[in-house]
């Protein structure tokens, strides 16, 4: 068959890509961390977070889901929160233990959630408080047997992480009440996950790394089965195309879509980890005072 599209690709886009050039994605990962180490990989709310801390805490958690809660390979691990610097560390974590990363929209519906934790066979969640009461209403239905709990500051700062979790809380009461009382926080969950033992998979292209579900416009959320190598091809395929325009390590990139949805996941997120670019986290999108304030403050390089 004649590739007659191929007429139509810029001069300097290749043809063809390469997507075993990275094992997994904890292999490309792991690569970016160490070469870009003293750089900022993810900043939000003012607080910095390089590759170096992105690296120890990504692999404290790992270790906590390995050694405290006994985890294995293959097991499946719920994302629930809006773009925050615990995102990051958790959804690495969970990759670099060889589990399977399951993004939750953090606004659906009691009967939503429970749906996509039941199909995806989920035993831990990791969610933010804000969204612990849908939680609540479903979790004794699911096969979850761990949660771990964070709140919005928590990545933040001691000082700053105590104001902005006061506020949310008592003064913006963004925080319905809820009954989880077995839940772990995230906190404790990095701490102990420092002083455990983390043992690294044995990882091939063909493993599963996400189970990303459907907007579930024309029926129930269906999870697409998406392996390491076809994230990774996907890094590739972009990295193809916009790879001229972009620089690496000296990207700064608006992140205002959400991390838990294939876009800003595959571009905002694992693209620029790749690049080592810095990744600007906006939490509320929907804040647009609040997101000028936060454009003004940066020399951004790219936006979605």
């Amino acid at each position: 068959m004649k590739k007659v599209w191929l007429n139509r690709y810029p001069a300097d886009v290749p043809t063809e890509i390469n997507p075993d050039r990275y094992q997994s994605l904890v292999d490309m990962f792991e690569q970016s961390v160490a070469r870009y180490a003293d750089q900022p990989a993810f900043v939000n709310m003012g607080e910095v977070m390089t590759f170096r801390k992105l690296e120890e805490r990504s692999r404290a958690f790992a270790a906590y889901l390995q050694q405290g809660l006994g985890l294995k390979k293959g097991d499946r691990v719920a994302l629930m929160m809006p773009n925050l610097l615990q995102y990051p560390v958790a959804l690495f974590g969970i990759l670099r233990a060889g589990m399977i990363v399951v993004n939750v929209n953090p606004l659906y519906t009691p009967r939503e959630l429970e749906h996509q934790l039941n199909d995806s066979g989920a035993s831990a969640i990791v969610i933010v408080s804000n969204f612990a009461h849908t939680l609540e209403k479903v979790v004794d239905k699911t096969a979850v047997q761990h949660v771990i709990l964070t709140r919005m500051g928590d990545q933040l700062s001691t000082a700053k992480g105590t104001v902005v979790n006061f506020v949310v809380k008592y003064i913006k009461r963004l925080v319905p009440k809820y009954h989880l009382p077995d839940a772990i926080s995230f906190r404790s969950a990095l701490h102990n996950g420092y002083r455990m033992q983390y043992v690294k998979p044995e990882l091939v292209p063909e493993d599963l790394a996400f189970l990303q579900y459907t907007g579930g416009t024309t029926g129930v959320a269906k999870g697409a089965m998406l392996t390491h190598r076809n994230m990774l091809a996907n890094l590739e395929q972009v990295n193809a195309t916009y790879g001229p325009l972009l620089h690496p390590g000296k990207e700064l990139v608006v992140t205002a879509l959400p991390l838990y949805h294939i876009f800003a996941l595959t571009i905002n997120c694992l693209l620029f980890i790749e690049l080592g670019g810095q990744n600007l986290l906006i939490t509320n999108p929907r804040d647009i005072p609040g997101l000028v304030k936060e454009l003004a403050k940066y020399p951004f390089t790219a936006i979605t």
